[in-house]
């Protein structure tokens, strides 16, 4: 073994599609209630700048499990742990994981009981897999929060204040773009809906997280990608650009042994990274990286010395556009607009400073112009000057 990972005896891997940073409060957003997930942070490790390299939630889920999608299944097959697949996706597979499909679909209006709804029943079926102990590693594979938004009307009224009309009703999860004249009560509306999911999603969340540490296993909690909820001009799943809101996604690891308990993690980071870390920490070594700059790197020496390997650039491809993320900047290249928002500072990405910075603008764009045209070997491999990585220089 190469680094001291974490002692564990199971491995629980929780990925939430449309699930995005901004709107988690172990992230900032103080308005939100999820204190399971709180308290998850404050046993774990948070990395607080995962971007993902695309708007496809399968892909990631591939990268999240390692090399070809399978990596951290071979390596707790090799501990003797087998492994589970939760899911409401229809169609989601894991080599060499045995299937519990929930379904789950679109509804005409919001249950009146909390245990009805579609998240409830998936993490239900999760939290008696976990319980049986059946299997060691078990991931659980969440799609409901982008395409039903069924939570009784006290989980939404809950963040409604006197004097805000009523969230909008019914259970579908919108999706239009929002005009210069929308009415901006609408889009709080939506997303006090869509907190409401996720006070939902953290109670169900935390009976599965329990038994987990219960057990002596080490727990992932992650989004797969986020959901445009109106910060650039969309809501909802069609089309939205890479911004921060779609590609950058809450990752928390929690070890058995409290390893870096309540620690952050600022550095950039890519599903594949933390699949590479999971192989590591079931299999007890290093595996094999890549020798691509997109292949993960494992960062389980986090646990034990604070090491890590240090990504200078992460490129996103989304339908809407490319995105080049560094230390020091989000660029954002859409079909006829380049814009640049500096990080950490501008979080939401609200004002764009590409203006004030046409040399770095040119250079992030010149790589986003590759990687539309195809060649995402230059765009992952060009050099980049320090003002585009770091923004001094």
């Amino acid at each position: 073994m190469t680094t001291q990972t974490p002692p564990a005896s199971g491995l629980l891997v929780v990925a939430v599609d449309r699930l995005p940073a901004w709107i988690v409060p172990a992230y900032g957003a103080t308005w939100v209630a999820m204190p399971a997930l709180d308290a998850l942070a404050a046993r774990g490790m948070v990395f607080d700048r995962v971007i993902t390299t695309t708007d496809d939630a399968g892909a990631t889920l591939r990268d999240l499990l390692g090399a070809d999608g399978a990596e951290v299944v071979r390596a707790a097959a090799a501990r003797g742990w087998p492994a589970a697949l939760v899911t409401d996706d229809a169609t989601a597979t894991v080599a060499g994981a045995d299937t519990i499909r929930v379904a789950a679909g679109p509804k005409a209006a919001p249950e009146h009981d909390a245990d009805a709804t579609c998240l409830a029943r998936l993490f239900t079926a999760a939290h008696d897999v976990v319980a049986a102990g059946g299997h060691r590693l078990v991931i659980v594979h969440a799609t409901s929060l982008g395409t039903c938004w069924d939570a009784p009307a006290e989980f939404r009224d809950a963040y409604v204040d006197a004097d805000d009309p009523p969230p909008p009703p019914g259970a579908e999860v919108p999706d239009f773009d929002v005009a210069a004249d929308a009415d901006p009560d609408l889009l709080v509306g939506i997303r006090q809906a869509y907190a409401g999911q996720l006070t939902l999603i953290d109670r169900c969340l935390g009976r599965v997280i329990a038994a987990a540490e219960a057990a002596g296993w080490t727990v992932l909690v992650t989004g797969l990608r986020g959901l445009a909820l109106g910060l650039h001009g969309h809501v909802g799943q069609g089309g939205a650009a890479p911004f921060g809101e779609l590609v950058h996604v809450p990752a928390i690891i929690a070890d058995p042994a409290g390893g870096m308990a309540g620690q952050r993690f600022g550095g950039l980071v890519v599903p594949a990274d933390l699949g590479a870390t999971l192989a590591e920490i079931v299999g007890g070594a290093v595996p094999k990286a890549g020798d691509a700059p997109w292949h993960g790197m494992s960062v389980a020496g986090l646990f034990a010395a604070w090491i890590a390997p240090r990504r200078d650039r992460v490129v996103a491809v989304a339908r809407g556009g490319v995105a080049i993320a560094t230390p020091a900047w989000h660029c954002v290249a859409e079909r006829s607009r380049v814009r640049l928002f500096a990080k950490p500072d501008d979080y939401f990405e609200l004002c764009d400073v590409a203006d004030r910075c046409p040399d770095v603008v040119d250079e992030l764009a010149a790589v986003a112009a590759a990687t539309a045209a195809g060649d995402g070997s230059r765009a992952w491999r060009a050099t980049l000057s320090e003002p585009a990585v770091s923004g001094t220089g």
